[in-house]
């Protein structure tokens, strides 16, 4: 029985198999799974491609939630890595990751300089458990020397999950670009109900109040939010209240964003 090209007078177009993908007339790729393995000729350009990507991403979230896997209850605390030492806001990165390690917590960074630094330091100097999850980038040291276990990620998103995933709480201090788009990244998952409602506090009313007041008075007066979603946000420059809120909130993290938590 002829097929229906045959009886159109169409030639079969050739056709080759990699595992899942198949690959027809120009598209034919003449490599092997096997070939790429065990083959040393030629360059190394493979290693950067997409596919070879989705392995290196994979291999990150599995080394994160198996690092992180036994990890205590805990509150992550961002801030700038530009804050000083001398700087009151470092003070208060200090005082913070003290309160935090006190009240039972491990406190989690970026594992950078300035702010987070000064969490981690606090923590570790009241004898809590510091961590720090580091990002590779061009221009900016590696993790910093109080923290008690420390990974580095390549990708920003595993990073983000890793926050949000082993976190009862976030705590953001006077930051720049990163802490911002931590941030409302942690609030969009809460406002989506994509993750169990957790307290995000903003530590520093002077610094936060402006972005306080343009939530409420251009999101929420133009109904771009609910005018309960400024409830998300709690404000305050005393480090008692921060711990208070937390302990108080009931926030319990616990992503959904990749799947339910029995799933995890």
């Amino acid at each position: 029985m002829s097929t229906d090209a045959e009886a159109a007078g169409q030639r079969r177009p050739s056709t080759r198999f990699r595992g899942p993908l198949v690959f027809r007339r120009a598209r034919r790729d003449g490599s092997t799974a096997d070939r790429n393995l065990l083959d040393q000729r030629g360059d190394s350009d493979w290693v950067h491609t997409d596919p070879w990507r989705v392995l290196r991403i994979q291999a990150e979230f599995v080394e994160g939630f198996g690092a992180l896997a036994e990890v205590p209850r805990a509150v992550t605390v961002f801030g700038s890595a530009r804050t000083g030492a001398e700087h009151p806001e470092y003070q208060a990165g200090l005082a913070i990751g003290a309160a935090l390690a006190e009240a039972g917590y491990a406190v989690i960074t970026g594992g950078g300089p300035g702010a987070m630094a000064a969490a981690n330091r606090g923590a570790c100097e009241a004898g809590g458990y510091s961590i720090g999850l580091g990002i590779e980038l061009p221009f900016e040291q590696g993790l910093n020397e109080w923290v008690d276990l420390g990974i580095n990620f390549r990708y920003f998103f595993v990073r983000k999950t890793m926050f949000v995933k082993y976190s009862q709480a976030f705590v953001c201090l006077p930051g720049g670009f990163g802490t911002l788009d931590e941030l409302f990244e942690a609030l969009t998952l809460v406002q989506t109900r994509k993750v169990t409602r957790f307290p995000i506090v903003l530590f520093g009313t002077r610094f936060w109040g402006g972005l306080v007041d343009w939530i409420r008075d251009s999101l929420a007066a133009s109904g771009k939010i609910s005018p309960e979603d400024l409830d998300l946000l709690y404000v305050t420059d005393d480090v008692a209240e921060v711990v208070e809120i937390i302990r108080t909130s009931g926030g319990t993290g616990n992503v959904d964003a990749l799947g339910t938590e029995d799933e995890w």
